[in-house]
């Protein structure tokens, strides 16, 4: 009876390892998570602020870059509609917990229009963030779980907000959306003069006269 325990727990035992090695509870991770800015093809944006309220009701201010990552391909078919690869590096939000609401102003360079706006991120995107740096991929369990949480902020034309996170095998989840509004002060407040970062470039002009803007598909 004595062996029939020990084998008991000894196999319980070799089960709880087996399962945090499969968890990545143990893998390395960095205590911050990290946010990107994405937009749509030939839509391009200049980020001139940006803030996160976090789950302890902290802000951060100018929490991510200026820039977004997006592209204008080649090609010349019709790729604005919708959104793209939700990809690109972001920057740490060193010292902040999980989001709880991000603000970002913005300029529209397509439009020539900067926005303001405000997008909550729901618990359930915070606990993907979590599981992505504590569960290893279904896929690829041999290999160890994210070491960074990510989210990402897409910001389109209309005034257009919305949120992903990566889960554990790096599938960029949506999580949220929101509708922006027009910055009354124009681009940095009214501070420069009007002008915009950028002017439109050839190729998004070529592209606008083609297939125009496709509000209503982000």
């Amino acid at each position: 009876m004595k062996a029939m325990i020990a084998l008991i727990g000894v196999l319980f035992l070799a089960g709880c390892q087996t399962g945090g090695s499969q968890t990545g509870e143990n893998d390395p991770k960095s205590p911050w998570w990290e946010m990107g800015f994405i937009e749509p093809d030939y839509m391009k944006v200049w980020v001139e602020d940006s803030s996160v309220l976090d789950i302890n009701n902290r802000v951060f201010f100018r929490a991510g870059g200026s820039s977004a990552a997006g592209g204008e391909p080649e090609d010349g078919m019709e790729s604005a509609r919708g959104w793209g690869p939700v990809s690109g590096s972001g920057i740490s939000v060193t010292g902040a917990d999980l989001p709880k609401m991000i603000f970002v102003r913005w300029q529209s360079i397509s439009e020539q229009k900067t926005y303001k706006g405000f997008i909550e991120i729901p618990e359930e995107a915070r606990q993907l963030m979590v599981k992505s740096t504590h569960q290893r991929c279904p896929k690829t369990p041999e290999r160890d779980a994210r070491y960074k949480a990510t989210l990402y902020v897409g910001l389109a034309p209309g005034g257009i907000l919305q949120a992903w996170v990566r889960d554990s095998c790096h599938r960029p989840v949506k999580v949220a959306r929101a509708q922006g509004e027009i910055e009354p002060l124009g681009p940095e407040q009214g501070k420069n003069g009007g002008r915009y970062a950028y002017p439109v470039s050839e190729k998004a002009k070529r592209y606008i006269d083609q297939y125009g803007i496709p509000y209503g598909s982000w």
